[in-house]
């Protein structure tokens, strides 16, 4: 597969089959992946990777959890701006509408909206989970060098056949995570990942997020 061909086959999926990942896999893509570039050659990522049993028990706390605080718990960073700005307050209100469709539940129908984003906590049905930590004193540069080391691992996926749904949603539930995956003090929980193959007939995975033109970001000078 070529890179091109890995970026652009790379979608969040929101359904997945129930079939297993082999571990030598994931164990060589998160290897692979530490060629991703950061600044200074900090290497900031810390990940977890969740399966079997330890899955199962993850999904029986946060039921529970969900149930309990649906607002989620004391946050550590806010996921969006609070005062999100045009366009980019509407290019998130149209791709959660986009999402809906796909699902026919309408706008109105609060309690399954409700039910849908739960469906995070259970990693879409995945079988396994990755979760990206980082230590408290690392600054916005080191944050961006978490990202290149989640997008090299989602590209690499591909490359093996395999699909993800990064999920920043974990966020709003720091203490409950932290606590499970016995993070220490200095660290904090950045972003997990669903990990597996799509289920192709699942409705959720025929949304293709739209993109801006290239016009709409990108100014070239001198060229």
């Amino acid at each position: 597969m070529k890179v091109s061909q890995a970026v652009d086959s790379r979608k969040s999926v929101r359904g997945f089959l129930p079939k297993p990942v082999d571990p030598d896999t994931i164990r060589r893509v998160l290897g692979a992946a530490a060629r991703a570039p950061s600044g200074g050659n900090l290497q900031p990522w810390h990940i977890h990777v969740i399966g079997g049993a330890e899955m199962d028990r993850l999904k029986g706390i946060m039921r529970q959890r969900v149930a309990e605080a649906p607002g989620g718990e004391d946050r550590e960073y806010d996921i969006y701006p609070r005062e999100l700005a045009s366009p980019y307050r509407d290019r998130r209100f149209e791709v959660g509408e986009a999402l809906y469709r796909c699902l026919d539940i309408p706008r109105e129908d609060k309690q399954r909206r409700l039910a849908q984003f739960a469906n995070n906590f259970a990693f879409f049905g995945a079988p396994l989970a990755l979760f990206c930590s980082v230590d408290r004193r690392m600054g916005p540069p080191q944050w961006s060098d978490l990202g290149m080391y989640l997008q090299t691992v989602m590209l690499l996926l591909r490359e093996e056949g395999l699909d993800s749904c990064a999920q920043e949603c974990w966020a709003i539930y720091p203490q409950t995570l932290g606590s499970f995956l016995s993070l220490p003090p200095e660290r904090m929980l950045f972003s997990g990942m669903a990990i597996g193959y799509e289920d192709p007939e699942a409705p959720a995975n025929r949304l293709r997020a739209p993109r801006a033109p290239l016009e709409a970001f990108a100014e070239f000078m001198g060229i």
